[in-house]
């Protein structure tokens, strides 16, 4: 059998060693080295060492992991409307995330204004070394005077983005990274850690009234497609209160 250079890799970057990840996994060293030398743990334990390493399991174990049922998985629950989805969900999401916190929205008020806890906790989670990026809606940009005329409000949009740039200059520590981006946003995406609310925007239709998907990450399927996409406007925004890169 072939070496598990994709298990043995996750270890070493996990921090651990073969007696680390068997203490953790409950099993024994002699287990992890029959791991590491081909051979494949029961889905149970599979999944718990995928856990362990922070890795997927398809990417540990891909010949052992039905991909297409996996995909299915990470759909956690849909809701007809983002007013649909339980209020607890959005900090209780938060309060869990350790890691990323990831914001892609036009303005996303509502969270600062619907929701108590969410501007200390995400203060306390980027002090504590959570990584927190916001992306907001560039003002002097012109997806954002286009999705203006597409409501109908007068300029109500630019304002909102207004409105909680301020909040998040005058809360925020300075670990907190906001870039503005000129983007067309099909999505509001929401990122904490593992764990994506996707907001899905319908032409003339306010966000509070379109679909929100929940999805956890398995194998990537959904998930990573929604991270890229952030990656990529992340990539291309300007610095709050600076000038756009080149």
């Amino acid at each position: 059998m072939p070496v598990n250079e994709r298990l043995r890799r996750a270890i070493h970057r996990s921090g651990l060693d073969i007696g680390g990840l068997a203490e953790a996994s409950g099993v024994s060293t002699k287990s992890v080295e029959r791991w590491i030398a081909g051979s494949t743990p029961h889905p149970r334990t599979r999944y718990r060492v995928a856990a362990i390493l922070q890795e997927d399991e398809s990417y540990l174990w891909p010949g052992a992991v039905d991909g297409a049922s996996l995909a299915g998985a990470e759909l956690v629950a849909a809701y007809p409307r983002r007013s649909d989805v339980p209020r607890h969900l959005w900090t209780e999401l938060l309060r869990a995330a350790e890691r990323d916190v990831c914001l892609l929205a036009y303005a996303g008020l509502w969270l600062t204004e619907e929701h108590a806890d969410w501007m200390p906790t995400l203060a306390a989670k980027a002090r504590a070394g959570a990584r927190v990026r916001l992306l907001l809606g560039d003002p002097d940009g012109a997806q954002l005077a286009a999705r203006d005329s597409e409501y109908q409000i007068g300029g109500g949009v630019a304002g909102r983005v207004a409105a909680v740039t301020a909040y998040y200059q005058q809360q925020m520590p300075p670990e907190v990274e906001i870039r503005l981006h000129d983007t067309p946003l099909y999505n509001s995406i929401y990122r904490f850690d593992d764990e994506l609310l996707v907001n899905a925007h319908v032409y003339g239709i306010l966000a509070a009234h379109t679909p929100v998907m929940h999805f956890r990450r398995m194998d990537g399927a959904y998930f990573h497609t929604y991270v890229e996409s952030y990656e990529r406007v992340w990539a291309s925004a300007r610095p709050l209160g600076g000038t756009e890169e080149t």
